[in-house]
């Protein structure tokens, strides 16, 4: 069998999630990377379970797989961009949402709630805001463990935890707890890490539960269209592939709201391409 291609709701901003899943489906995706937001079913809003429902049930008509992730910017605060985190002095709204979005994935029946450490705390040394996030994550992966629902770490540029050899001494400090595991976007991946892309999927493989992908230049944290960027995708492809990676490989190109059904067609057209090209070279 082959990859299984999803798409990020953070990239149809203007849709209502209806539409953006009928879209999707009618796209040929086989999933969707859903974004927890304001306008993308709030984890607060007075009729959730109605809406979880509803959305359930459009994702099982569809033939759509989901993920769950948390990574709205501006969800909690509107002054401050992925505040307050598990690092903060005061984490608990955080340690909430993320609760939430554990009961919403349940109710989803997606596998996993992606997460992220937030930006370095400048306030507190590195080993303080290491265990306040082992804490944190902690606290979390209790109310996983009730709902059998798995906590897939991402790392990402500028934030604490910006590596995939972080996130593992994350899991470290964790214990090597079962419901942890490892969220690789393809696009940090060659933005910051010193491994090459295919040791990084290698790095990352024991634990891997998602993966993101778009294109990407070094050094620049900016997700562009496929082809824009400096990656070779088929060999990353193949590397997925052979490992048996089954979790979605879900685009995420934020950025393209206004063009979002183009963008979504022709980013699934490349990687299928892509992973032609890949399976030809084995």
């Amino acid at each position: 069998m082959g990859l299984r291609f999803g798409y990020g709701t953070n990239g149809f901003t203007h849709h209502r999630l209806s539409d953006v899943l009928g879209v999707l489906a009618d796209l040929g995706y086989d999933g969707v990377a859903l974004t927890l937001d304001h306008n993308h079913l709030d984890p607060y809003a007075d009729d959730l379970d109605r809406q979880v429902a509803t959305v359930g049930q459009q994702l099982a008509k569809l033939g759509l797989t989901v993920t769950v992730e948390t990574g709205a910017p501006y969800f909690l605060d509107p002054w401050g961009k992925h505040q307050p985190t598990l690092m903060s002095g005061r984490p608990e709204r955080r340690v909430e949402l993320l609760r939430r979005a554990v009961r919403i994935a349940a109710g989803l029946g997606s596998p996993s709630v992606q997460l992220c450490s937030g930006p370095t705390p400048d306030d507190i040394p590195e080993a303080e805001a290491w265990r306040r996030l082992a804490a944190g994550v902690g606290a979390v992966l209790e109310t996983a463990e009730a709902y059998g629902v798995a906590l897939a770490f991402e790392p990402e540029p500028h934030m604490f935890v910006d590596t995939i050899g972080k996130c593992l001494r994350l899991r470290e400090l964790l214990g090597g707890h079962e419901l942890f595991g490892v969220t690789l976007d393809i696009g940090h991946a060659h933005c910051v890490e010193e491994p090459s892309l295919l040791d990084c999927v290698d790095l990352a493989a024991p634990h891997l539960l998602n993966v993101q992908i778009e294109d990407m230049v070094r050094g620049v944290h900016r997700h562009l269209e496929f082809g824009a960027g400096e990656i070779d995708f088929p060999p990353v492809l193949a590397a997925l592939t052979d490992l048996g990676h089954r979790g979605l490989v879900s685009v995420e190109i934020q950025g393209g709201a206004l063009d979002a059904p183009d963008i979504a067609r022709s980013s699934l057209e490349f990687l299928r391409r892509a992973e032609a090209r890949s399976l030809l070279a084995s």
